[in-house]
Formats: structure tokens, sequence, C-alpha cells
């Protein structure tokens, strides 16, 4: 059902606005933050090797939609197991300096821009951990997300994620539970994705994007008459 006054009848009406939804990796980004983190930690010796390998195999199962999401969060949450957020929080500040910023596409900035200039809403929705997304859209200047939470135990991480995985299906799961918590009534609804894995999302927007998208989604985008940009050009990458 597209996300209409159907879909929100229990939000307060307050100014009737739109609601932008991004996804994040390969959609404002050139690259996977997952996976580039992964990379990062090993390379601080804060992992294993072969978690590189691992995740790889995972990321492949990915792209043909057939991804364990709890498998993949196990394994490459282990490197967190018994860190605090102190810990943690330096090394992703210079993740994202060095590493997430020259990956953040021109157009991506522009896009967000057009719709803040037009008064929407704007939120990030992702398949990726919380303690890298949240800190990731604070840089692009965007307060709302909705990603994969993380289990703490007094400020420590355990390893396990809690709630509803934002992944596939879990993405329209959470968004519902979001909306019912905000006080306004959208009158309708953007949403940009790269991959087939976010057709449930894409498909409950009023009006959908295929960015950069992978050859399933551009298929169905084609199909369905959406919406096709793609920036993935070395000239659209904020350098």
């Amino acid at each position: 059902m597209p996300l209409t006054t159907q879909a929100t009848t229990a939000i307060k009406s307050t100014m009737p606005t739109y609601l932008a939804i991004f996804d994040l990796d390969e959609t404002l980004i050139a690259a996977d933050s997952a996976s580039l983190w992964n990379n990062f930690i090993v390379a601080k010796g804060l992992a294993p090797a072969s978690l590189l390998a691992q995740e790889q195999a995972m990321m492949t199962a990915y792209s043909k939609g057939t991804l364990d999401m709890d498998s993949y969060m196990t394994t490459t949450l282990a490197p967190l197991k018994g860190k605090s957020q102190q810990q943690i929080k330096p090394l992703v500040d210079e993740f994202i300096a060095n590493i997430i910023t020259p990956a953040i596409y021109q157009q991506a900035l522009e896009r967000i821009a057009w719709h803040r200039k037009r008064g929407d809403h704007i939120l990030i929705i992702s398949a990726t951990s919380e303690h890298l997304v949240k800190p990731i859209a604070t840089a692009l200047g965007i307060n709302n997300v909705i990603a994969i939470n993380l289990e703490q135990n007094h400020g420590v991480y355990t390893g396990t994620t809690t709630g509803i995985l934002s992944f596939k299906e879990g993405k329209v799961e959470r968004l519902k539970i979001w909306l019912q918590q905000q006080n306004h009534t959208y009158k309708g609804s953007y949403g940009y994705s790269d991959s087939a894995n976010d057709l449930p999302l894409l498909n409950v927007v009023n009006k959908p994007f295929a960015v950069n998208p992978d050859p399933t989604l551009a298929m169905h985008a084609q199909m369905n008459e959406w919406t096709i940009m793609d920036w993935r050009h070395e000239n659209n990458i904020l350098r």
C-alpha cells in the first residue's frame, strides 16, 4: 500500500509534506559501507583477514537476493563484541572522514538538497548497522535514520542485533513503526534504492526511483516505468 493518508491514519496531522526515503549503500555512496568498514578494521588489526573472505561470499549471496542476514550480522559484528561505544566512536569518525566522505555521490547531495528545498522530510533506511549509518547520516545532515540496531550491555556491544532487521520486508516493517511514532501525515513518499532487495520498500512508496540499479532492479524499474537515475560516474563522486 502506498504511504499515503491510508497508511498513516494513526498519525496526527500537523503540516503535511512529503517523505523522501533513501537507501544508503550504493545509493548515496559509491560503495557498501559495511564492506568498507570490515576492510578498515582488518587493516587496523581489530579483525582477522579471514573476515573479508567470509563477507565477500555473503555479499555474493546478497547480490543474488539469497543472503541470510542473521548469519551476516553474526559474522560481521564479532569484532565489536566486548568493545564499548567510546572505543568504537573514534574509529568510526576516522572511517567516515577518510573513506566514506570521498565516496559520496555529488548527485546524491544534490538530490537531498532538492528535497530539503521543497520542505520534504528525509529518512535513511539501511540494512547496515546503526553504529555506521547514524554517523554517516549526520555527516549528510540527515537526522532521521532506520538501521539495524545493535544490542549493548552497559554501553558495551554484545555482538548481536536487537529488534526487526531493516532488510527486505523488514525495512517496510520498521518504516511502519517509525511512521506511527511521527506527528505528521505525509502527502506522499519518494523512495530511492540501488538493490532488488529493496523492492518491498520501493513498492510501497508513491514515487519509486531506481538509483544505480542492479540488473534485477533495473529490469523491474523498466517494466513498471519507474525513473532510473545512474550516478555511477567518477566525476559524480565527491572528492
